[in-house]
């Protein structure tokens, strides 16, 4: 496959460490999902001066789970606000829409309106890892450790969860390879070995640029989507859930089907049978428009409707967790002992930046699903990719393919 120049692959113990992206992976609006907005030039979180993206993928083994040896179908992603050179903070906010998940840093979130340094994402058990390696890159670096933001989804049903596979170092390498640019979509990072509405799920992103009082603002949103229900999912408003789950009943690949036609995935519960909305969604929310902590806090609940257009009702056992930030909003710092003065972005305005977050994270979103791959996984758990083709027929069905 061709890769993007910057692409550095390296096997080290039956680990693959993927880093940049695939230039030719298609993604939601390649296959004519219609959607709102006028996109940046990357469409992606990148897309804002600044900002950078790291990744770790971690894939070994096939077979019959061995707690600690695997198979092993996770990583790291990173989203660096400042890039690998600053840990100063950012203003920054949250919202948690449904908290059956966890994500660090919240204390400083609530009282300070603050985020420093690299923002991880990594699987449930991983936490600790993540941020240790970040508090021992920051301190190495800069003579000093941080107190990151560190979010999480599970991905058990295809990664040996329990044999804790992330460790701080892999943080560091997500870290030391966060560069500016296209970012890789799908089974890759902390969304290795994610499932999204059913289907195979993982790390998806998107931009939005807009002009405000004749200046030009940009949002982007990166997310983590191992969340949903397969049959409510809905594609630029069309029912594709409903419409796949009555043509592909089980593992939507019939010809893979046990001998005794028994399917032999369980996407969405056993026999690929619909169960519950759970598993999680991370979703990160950056912008160079100065905005305050109040305000951020304002744009990370707008991507809960972003979400909600996908057709996530954010189930009890979803942890649907959401983080924002802005690089050039004037940061009155914790240990701060001069007056902030910054030129505020008036409330009156902010319209535009909500309705480019909802636009940003519906993308985001659908760029996971359409970047995401089959995936076979621990006890030969198979989670199906969302079928490009029968995305397109629907969406003509309902005369909502773009040209």
């Amino acid at each position: 496959m061709k890769r993007h120049p910057l692409t550095l692959i390296a096997l080290a113990g039956g680990l693959l460490f993927s880093l940049a992206a695939a230039a030719d992976a298609p993604r939601a609006r390649d296959l004519g999902v219609p959607f709102e907005g006028t996109p940046g030039k990357l469409n992606a979180i990148t897309d804002i001066p600044g900002v950078e993206v790291g990744q770790v993928t971690l894939v070994s083994g096939d077979g019959d789970l061995q707690v600690g040896k695997g198979p092993v179908r996770t990583g790291v992603t990173m989203v660096l606000p400042r890039g690998r050179e600053s840990v100063k903070p950012v203003n920054a906010g949250f919202f948690n829409l449904n908290g059956n998940g966890e994500m660090t840093g919240q204390s400083y979130l609530q009282d300070f309106g603050e985020a420093y340094g690299p923002i991880g994402i990594s699987n449930t058990n991983a936490i600790g890892p993540v941020y240790a390696g970040i508090t021992q890159w920051s301190a190495k670096k800069f003579g000093s450790a941080i107190w990151p933001v560190v979010a999480e989804t599970w991905d058990g049903y295809l990664n040996d969860i329990e044999g804790l596979h992330v460790t701080q170092e892999h943080a560091i390498q997500a870290i030391d390879a966060a560069r500016p640019g296209a970012v890789q979509e799908g089974n890759v990072g902390g969304g290795t070995g994610m499932v999204c509405f059913g289907f195979k799920g993982g790390i998806g992103t998107s931009s939005r640029v807009i002009k405000v009082d004749g200046k030009d603002y940009t949002v982007g949103v990166l997310v983590q989507c191992n969340t949903g229900l397969r049959k409510t999912l809905r594609i630029a408003g069309n029912p594709v859930g409903q419409e796949l789950a009555e043509k592909w009943l089980g593992c939507y690949r019939p010809e893979l089907a046990g001998k005794d036609k028994t399917p032999q995935c369980r996407s969405d519960g056993d026999g690929g049978k619909p169960s519950k909305d759970q598993g999680s969604i991370i979703i990160v929310v950056g912008t160079d428009a100065p905005l305050t902590p109040t305000q951020l806090n304002r744009v990370a609940r707008r991507a809960s409707m972003g979400l909600a257009r996908l057709g996530s009702f954010a189930g009890n056992e979803s942890g649907d967790i959401i983080v924002s930030f802005s690089t050039t909003g004037a940061v009155n710092d914790v240990e701060e002992e001069k007056p902030v003065s910054s030129v505020q972005y008036p409330n009156g305005m902010i319209d535009p930046l909500f309705q480019a977050t909802v636009e940003a994270t519906e993308e985001a979103i659908g760029n996971a699903l359409v970047a995401a791959r089959d995936m076979t996984g621990a006890d030969g758990y198979q989670v199906y990719a969302l079928p490009h083709d029968a995305l397109r027929s629907i969406l003509g069905k309902y005369n909502r393919l773009a040209k």
